[in-house]
């Protein structure tokens, strides 16, 4: 099994795509062989699916041997309506075997295996698994990507307890948007009165590479 890596966030919209980029990036340039899956994705019309569009495209340009891939190979299930996994299949048991032969098929390809999920860790998959399951089937390290706005130190502290209590390792990455101007004045001293320290997507991607990868 190869280096894993799950990229969840504390809720839909916070920025899993973009940090799942600068991820691959990052391990690329270390001359790693890098590869990525969104196992799940809704929202998905006419057989385009975005998310999953971006991934490759940025993973066929640092992995060579990724060129011959489609969307479906690194995409495996997908849904029409843009909502939680166990309403978009109107309640379908999920594939898991489908998800393990797609991620099996990649790992031949590549020394590090960026997974992204789709929304939060507890959107329901189908009756029996949340997205946090996911994680610890495929034995990933996780990484939490959180926002910098009001109400950060609650979905950041919830989610990491989440993965704390379920014994996931995880590291978390502050994705700080244009708007996101008052997080040094409201959020900020929170996190470094606790001794907590503030890696930011942006500026910090190479000590967030390094964390999650000696996990």
């Amino acid at each position: 099994m190869k280096k894993r890596i799950f990229v969840t966030a504390t809720n839909t919209d916070i920025g899993k795509t973009y940090t799942t980029k600068l991820l691959l990036k990052e391990y690329a340039s270390r001359g790693l062989r890098v590869g990525v899956i969104k196992p799940i994705e809704t929202g998905v019309v006419d057989g385009f699916a975005p998310d999953g569009s971006e991934l490759l495209a940025c993973a066929k340009e640092l992995n060579n041997q990724m060129k011959d891939l489609s969307v479906k190979d690194i995409v495996p299930i997908t849904y029409e309506l843009p909502a939680a996994p166990l309403v978009a299949s109107n309640n379908e048991e999920l594939d898991l075997k489908k998800i393990d032969e797609a991620i099996e098929k990649l790992e031949e390809l590549c020394d590090v295996l960026i997974i992204e999920g789709a929304g939060g860790l507890y959107v329901p998959i189908d009756r029996h698994t949340m997205m946090i399951d996911l994680i610890k089937h495929f034995k990933a390290t996780a990484l939490l990507v959180t926002h910098c706005s009001l109400g950060c130190i609650n979905d950041t502290l919830l989610s990491s307890k989440a993965m704390l209590d379920k014994q996931i390792p995880h590291a978390i990455a502050f994705n700080c948007r244009d708007n996101n101007d008052a997080f040094a004045d409201i959020s900020a001293p929170y996190f470094t009165k606790i001794g907590f320290e503030v890696l930011k997507v942006d500026e910090n991607i190479d000590t967030i590479g390094d964390v999650l990868y000696n996990q």
